[in-house]
């Protein structure tokens, strides 16, 4: 028999739940030791009887009765513990799963969201060039008709400064003296035009 007890871990239980002490199995030493007893009687002489005492038999048994009790007390405390045990590490499990999953589904959502923004910024940037090169086209347009019309107004005035100058070189001319007609052509007076 042993007389060491090996106490079962107590943390997170409380202390009235626990067994006092724990014990290695009695019982069935107990039993074996009545066993022995009984093998190790006396047979009687013509019989297949043996003699056994009686009081000393009993005694062993009443030891093992008594001390079953206490270690299927004990027994039971350790399959709850081991109950307890195997639902925290299920409860352990499926919020690691849990977790895993929502993690998964954020990672496809945040995955889905980044492509659907990539797909969108694509298409701004397209409609944006578009933009663009039709302002540019409208813009080069619009300058050229603005430029086309200034140079209409341009050689319009061009025009109109020749004549005027034609007009008042011919007006010069016709206010200086009276020339003689008889009177040869003076070179000078010929290029009186550039004078003015």
């Amino acid at each position: 028999m042993s007389d060491n007890p090996a106490g079962p871990p107590t943390e997170g239980v409380p202390p009235d739940s626990a067994p006092p002490e724990y014990r290695a199995p009695q019982a069935e030493s107990l039993l074996r030791q009545a066993i022995d007893l009984v093998e190790q009687a006396r047979p009687m002489p013509l019989s297949s009887s043996s003699m056994i005492n009686k009081e000393e038999v009993l005694a062993v048994m009443q030891a093992a009765v008594q001390g079953l009790p206490e270690e299927l007390r004990a027994a039971r405390w350790l399959l709850k513990e081991r109950d307890d045990f195997l639902a925290r590490v299920q409860r352990e499990g499926d919020q690691i799963v849990a977790s895993s999953r929502a993690r998964a589904e954020q990672m496809v959502q945040r995955t889905e969201l980044v492509k659907a923004a990539e797909d969108r910024a694509r298409r701004l940037v397209s409609e944006a060039e578009d933009q663009s090169r039709h302002l540019r086209l409208e813009t080069e347009d619009w300058c050229d008709q603005k430029l086309g019309a200034m140079e209409i107004v341009l050689e319009r005035t061009m025009k109109t400064v020749i004549s005027g100058r034609a007009h008042l070189q011919g007006a010069e001319h016709e206010q200086s003296a009276p020339v003689d007609e008889s009177a040869p052509p003076n070179a000078d007076d010929f290029f009186d035009q550039d004078l003015g």
